[in-house]
């Protein structure tokens, strides 16, 4: 009897070879655990071969698993490109866009439904995290792609666009805050977002007192303590509300960042092409 292998197995073991855990996998192709679990132990029955080795901290390939791995990947993205080479419906797969949240609120509406609108058959799920940690789940193939920040912003054949960074503050002015101790209170993105880092070395090199009364990833976050008058916060300048105001001197200049779209190692697929090339075309005009 021959052997016919599931692609939606093919794909989940893909995901669990390179994230290495199931937890990982479950969250990117939008299954619970158990049945990525059943999903690999299903694909393990078909070959008569044990792709993984099971482990506490997660799972690794076995020297089978090894060797599955390249075939798994060739049928996934020939399967890709047949589909698009013959179906009329264009665009056939699925992929994991990662995303700065400043960025996910402000560019990515625009970009998903113009792409959707052309191809709507692409499944595209989204993982909301700074710039450093979107680096090193690319590293580790956990995402397939996203819009990252970076200070070296020369590169022109890299960089997509720039972004502004501001101060914003509930007031026109620093000296209406009246903060009373003479240290400004901050509200930051967490210690290893770009924007926090780029915010204390300008104060730092400004010679100001300053506190970090408030730290976190999330914009809303931000804009909330913002709003309430008890702290400066930091953002991408296009992020800033309309009710709040963009504050300058005494507050020091800060830099601009970088916009590049970066693809994992592992990321092959013509969805995936596709859908890079859509954000540097269109991104620079958003």
């Amino acid at each position: 009897m021959q052997t016919l292998l599931d692609l939606k197995l093919l794909a989940t073991f893909v995901r669990a070879a390179h994230s290495g855990t199931l937890s990982a996998t479950a969250i990117q192709v939008g299954r619970t655990q158990s049945t990525v679990t059943m999903q690999i132990q299903r694909l393990e029955e078909t070959l008569g071969q044990s792709l993984f080795h099971r482990s506490g901290s997660g799972v690794s390939l076995t020297g089978a698993g090894e060797r599955f791995l390249g075939y798994a990947e060739r049928i996934l993205r020939l399967h890709d490109e047949a589909v698009s080479a013959f179906s009329d419906k264009g665009l056939h797969g699925s992929m994991v866009f990662g995303c700065p949240e400043d960025y996910l609120i402000t560019f990515f509406p625009a970009l998903l439904k113009s792409f959707g609108t052309i191809h709507p058959d692409v499944e595209i799920k989204v993982v909301s995290a700074p710039s450093p940690e979107l680096n090193r789940l690319l590293h580790a193939s956990q995402i397939d792609m996203a819009i990252t920040s970076t200070p070296e912003i020369h590169d022109r054949q890299k960089i997509v666009r720039t972004e502004q960074l501001a101060w914003v503050g509930s007031k026109p002015t620093l000296e209406l805050h009246d903060f009373p101790d003479g240290a400004i209170p901050l509200a930051m993105p967490a210690s290893n977002a770009m924007d926090h880092k780029a915010a204390c070395d300008a104060m730092d090199e400004a010679g100001m007192r300053y506190k970090i009364s408030y730290a976190s990833n999330s914009l809303t976050g931000l804009i909330a303590v913002a709003r309430s008058g008890l702290a400066i916060s930091v953002m991408m300048q296009k992020a800033v509300p309309a009710d709040l105001y963009i504050l300058k001197s005494p507050m020091p200049a800060l830099p601009q960042l970088g916009l590049q779209v970066v693809t994992s190692d592992t990321a092959r697929s013509p969805a995936i092409s596709a859908f890079g090339d859509h954000i540097r075309n269109l991104l620079p005009f958003l």
